[in-house]
């Protein structure tokens, strides 16, 4: 009898091995302490040389409540969810190389990290009171976010920008200048405290969508691609997670009338119920402790007497693995997102290998600023972003694909793939490995194979 019950667990358990364990999130107060103490790290040993770099000694973010500034988002405390009615922040560096001060303009201290510097009751006019600063401080650059490439660095509004310059003494007019680079690179650039847990991030979004893209979720016959875009949403709020973008799930199938390999970004993939036999891509992204996964992975649903994922479409797999390998080579510190774009394609090009680039910055947005590399929608030059150049310690969504002819369909399929990495000046490394094989659905079937 014992060696009977010994037989049945073994059995359930090679059957129903045991669930991956959940990747931990952090309760909410304890997400918000480290959120302050790495903005805390920043101002203090990230930004003194970002100031140094791009000449600006003193740095002004202004915005008003719910029309925020994209860097001010950056600059908040964990429990401020916009800014304060006008909340004026100024960073300031007396010489180069040496500690920036912090201001608030504004009624209230801006955390631990701003101190307020004015006082309603003895200046009531708030724009003189930063005037009164800035004629203290007497910067050489003013710098202002208002930026031509970057959206992220223009987020100063007219008005805003209006009432600065009327206030402004007319003889410092000449010194203000526009903040696009000084912005961009402070948004770019990762630090050690924020890298000790972006490897965690990547990996709770890698466990989501390994769970939604499996029979956990999925049933074939009757699951539809919306439904596990809309278990996604779910599972993200279940585990008290953010997203910045509606993920999607498409599907590619041997069926000829099928055009899952041609359809353009610019629209939705339309719904489909879920077949043996599918080809299935997701794309999805999260946010946790104000940073941003963007990651896009494969899946193939087995057919009755398949229990592996066909070799044909592991080999078309490796192309997009190949594709990915040549663009991360051609990172080089320095180089600009159009330089390495059209090294990585002149390598294509030269191996037969067809596909498109379009890898963008990552970290405190999903498409957060930095060098362009290609568009789904334009594989030469983007002017301004792409002239961005490679800087160290920068993070990226490797977004690519690659088009295989697979002669067992006869027809293309596209190999999709992003994931997330940091480049830190000599090589870049993926946060938390990368897809080198399609996911199988179901996962568990070698103990059926006979």
């Amino acid at each position: 009898m014992k060696k009977l019950l010994l037989v049945l667990l073994v059995s359930i358990i090679i059957v129903f091995p045991a669930l991956s364990q959940q990747p931990a999130v952090l309760p909410l107060k304890a997400q918000a302490e480290l959120i302050d103490s790495w903005l805390d790290y920043r101002i203090e040993n990230v930004l003194p040389d970002l100031m140094t770099e791009t000449g600006i000694d003193m740095w002004i973010v202004i915005s008003r409540e719910y029309n925020e500034d994209p860097v001010i988002r950056t600059l908040l405390p964990a429990t401020w969810m916009a800014a304060r009615r006008r909340t004026i922040l100024v960073m300031y560096q007396p010489e180069k190389g040496g500690k920036v001060e912090t201001f608030a303009i504004a009624r209230y201290d801006v955390g631990k990290a701003f101190k307020r510097a004015w006082d309603p009751e003895s200046q009531p006019d708030q724009w003189e009171a930063l005037m009164d600063l800035i004629k203290e401080k007497n910067p050489k650059k003013i710098g202002l976010n208002m930026a031509k490439n970057y959206g992220h660095a223009d987020g100063l509004t007219k008005t805003e920008y209006d009432f600065f310059m009327e206030y402004l003494p007319d003889a410092m007019h000449e010194n203000v200048v526009s903040a696009q680079t000084l912005a961009v690179r402070w948004l770019e650039t990762r630090t050690e405290p924020e890298m000790a847990s972006y490897r965690h991030v990547q990996q709770l979004a890698n466990y989501i969508i390994q769970e939604g893209l499996s029979e956990r979720v999925i049933t074939p016959g009757k699951t539809t691609t919306e439904d596990v875009v809309w278990w996604y949403r779910e599972k993200i709020k279940e585990m008290k997670l953010d997203t910045w973008f509606h993920p999607s799930v498409d599907i590619q199938r041997a069926d000829p009338d099928s055009d899952g390999a041609s359809r353009s970004f610019s629209s939705r993939p339309s719904e489909m119920t879920i077949m043996p036999g599918d080809l299935l891509h997701i794309d999805f992204g999260i946010t946790y402790l104000r940073l941003n996964t963007d990651t896009q992975q494969l899946a193939y649903v087995l057919k009755p007497g398949e229990f592996e994922v066909p070799e044909f479409l592991n080999k078309a797999f490796e192309a997009g693995n190949r594709v990915q390998d040549i663009l991360t080579e051609n990172y080089v510190a320095g180089r600009t997102g159009n330089e390495i774009l059209r090294a990585t394609r002149n390598q294509m090009d030269r191996e037969g290998i067809r596909g498109s680039i379009y890898t963008h910055p990552l970290g405190f947005y999903g498409h957060s600023a930095g060098p362009t590399i290609g568009m789904w929608d334009n594989q030469g030059d983007t002017p301004g972003a792409g002239d961005h150049p490679l800087y160290a310690n920068t993070g990226y969504a490797i977004e690519l694909n690659a088009v295989v002819f697979v002669k067992e369909w006869n027809k293309d399929v596209r190999i999709m793939l992003e994931e997330g990495a940091l480049f830190d000046g000599e090589k870049v490394t993926y946060y938390n490995g990368r897809q080198r094989k399609i996911l199988a659905i179901p996962r568990q079937t070698n103990y059926l194979n006979n």
